[in-house]
């Protein structure tokens, strides 16, 4: 995938620049990723499915590969963003969605998985084999990850029979953050060695290499350490970069790979900016553009609670929070409070395990009722700067219409602008 190469080759010759991997299959978002990319001239935008999203079971939004390329480049033509011009990735690709099977089992889906995304059209493949199946000790050994990292490379390699300038480019890395943030409260967090790092990158080399896949290596665009950022429920650990500066030096002298930063999700502008500065070119934000979705359609909510007649509401708010509280499955272990406590945990944890449930398809038709009320009765100037600030300006620049679509769009971009400024500071 050539495109992601030359935004690395120019990151490593010195040019302070990156790219943003948006981790969502949310539509809204999705649109708003385009949409953003359009305004700011971004001419690359770069989406990635995880592994818990789309799998050959379907995941949780029910989409396997090939469907998800078809749902992103749908909305891309829809939008009039060059389909060329879109990067689809895998992210967490491993067994993360089997851990309950024997790893034999678990791997021999994970194996399906990738060559599944690799066909569809994915180009981004991040290898994820951190986590520790039902009959694997916990920790699993570094040697173990990177052992099984290099069996789904080889995977990879063998479902892609196009042009070899657009094969898969790879993202390796043992010291990989929980997908969707941490899961309990944090202090402090060790940022990764530079020894650590260097090591991780000569193991997965020599892997590569025993296992017929050097050329492959060279396809290698990044490693994921940990840079000592990272969110859980209601707080941020922001990056320091005096605490990564060994680590980002450490990369200077690696040909062609550069780091990926998880987790950057609630990081300052000026920390993301930092981050590519310090050679984290690859910047991934999911919980981040899905918590600013929620937060613009509880806006969209309070607003018809104060223009619509009661019997005339669709209640989006206290329905998501009914199915929340229906379907505990996606957030029971990580939210312990009870009562009022829990009702704000499930609505504004930073974790955001709202994003499991917008697929639902009663919430679905609580948010096309919500969007249909405001249609009819679109709301007011003042209204708007009270509950939506940046969607009113952006109605006010001529950005954006009183549409609800487009007052979601502009609320998510806002999020998305720290992202480019800091990928493109010279933009």
């Amino acid at each position: 995938m050539q495109l992601i190469r030359d935004i690395i080759d120019r990151h490593k010759r010195g040019e302070r620049v990156g790219i943003t991997s948006v981790c969502s299959a949310h539509p809204l978002v999705i649109e708003a990723t385009f949409r953003h990319a359009q305004r700011r001239g971004q001419p690359v935008v770069l989406i990635e499915a995880t592994s818990n999203q789309v799998n050959q079971d379907g995941g949780y939004t029910g989409m396997v590969p090939a469907q998800f390329r078809a749902f992103a480049q749908g909305i891309a033509e829809r939008c009039g963003f060059p389909p060329a011009q879109l990067i689809l990735g895998g992210d967490h690709l491993g067994p993360n969605a089997w851990t309950r099977l024997p790893a034999a089992q678990a791997m021999d889906k994970a194996e399906i998985m990738v060559a599944d995304y690799v066909r569809a059209g994915f180009r981004k493949i991040h290898l994820d084999c951190s986590m520790s199946c039902a009959d694997d000790p916990v920790p699993l050994p570094e040697p173990v990850i990177a052992e099984r990292a290099a069996r789904l490379a080889r995977a990879a390699e063998s479902a892609y029979e196009g042009d070899p300038a657009d094969a898969p480019v790879y993202v390796i890395g043992t010291e990989v953050p929980v997908p969707g943030g941490a899961a309990e409260d944090l202090d402090e967090l060790a940022v990764t060695s530079p020894t650590a790092a260097i090591a991780t990158l000569d193991m997965h080399r020599r892997l590569f290499a025993e296992t017929g896949l050097s050329h492959a290596w060279d396809r290698v665009v990044a490693t994921v350490v940990q840079p000592g950022v990272e969110f859980d429920h209601d707080r941020v650990i922001d990056y320091r970069p005096e605490a990564a500066a060994s680590l980002s030096r450490a990369i200077e002298r690696v040909d062609h790979i550069a780091y990926e930063a998880h987790s950057t999700d609630y990081q300052t502008g000026a920390a993301l900016a930092a981050l590519v500065r310090d050679h984290f070119a690859i910047l991934k934000v999911g919980p981040g553009v899905t918590f600013a979705l929620r937060e613009a359609l509880w806006a969209l909510d309070a607003i018809e609670g104060e223009t619509v007649g009661e019997g005339r509401r669709a209640r989006l708010r206290e329905t998501v929070i009914a199915r929340m509280k229906a379907e505990p499955g996606n957030w029971q272990r990580y939210y312990h409070a009870t009562g009022a406590a829990l009702d704000l945990q499930l609505q504004y944890s930073l974790s955001d395990r709202i994003r499991y449930y917008w697929p639902d398809p009663a919430i679905v038709a609580a948010q096309k009722a919500l969007f249909d009320n405001l249609r009819a009765a679109p709301p007011s100037l003042p209204l708007l700067s009270q509950y939506l600030p940046v969607a009113y300006a952006a109605v006010r620049a001529g950005e954006a219409s009183l549409d609800p679509v487009d007052l979601v769009v502009a609320h998510i971009g806002a999020t998305l602008d720290a992202y480019h400024g800091a990928c493109h500071p010279d933009v």
